[in-house]
């Protein structure tokens, strides 16, 4: 019974833990860029887009579909550091847990 109670107050810590976490994560910003710095978007922790940057000098009628994968590839950018910090703030979280891989924290 001793070791059920402890194990529940873990799991209690643990949760407090991975809620902390989820409220860093969402405070977090990161921001990609495309085009050799040309084109900026800035994400939340929550994959919002903050903002968007465009170099004047891309802003012209008949280059329309560069433009937009520029944005598309700085978004995209922004996207995977989010997700990069993400998993190392999981990570750590998690370090010594039998968790099996690929397997995605918190639920």
């Amino acid at each position: 019974m001793k070791d059920l109670l402890g194990l529940m107050g873990k799991a209690k810590e643990m949760q407090a833990k991975f809620q902390a976490m989820q409220d860093e994560i969402a405070t977090l910003e990161a921001t990609g860029q495309a085009g050799g710095g040309l084109v900026s978007v800035t994400l939340t922790g929550k994959f919002e887009m903050k903002a968007l940057k465009i170099d004047p000098s891309l802003i012209k009628a008949d280059e329309a579909e560069i433009l937009e994968d520029l944005i598309l590839a700085a978004h995209n950018d922004a996207k995977n550091k989010v997700e990069q910090v993400m998993q190392e703030k999981t990570k750590a979280l998690t370090a010594g847990l039998p968790i099996p891989p690929g397997m995605k924290l918190p639920f």
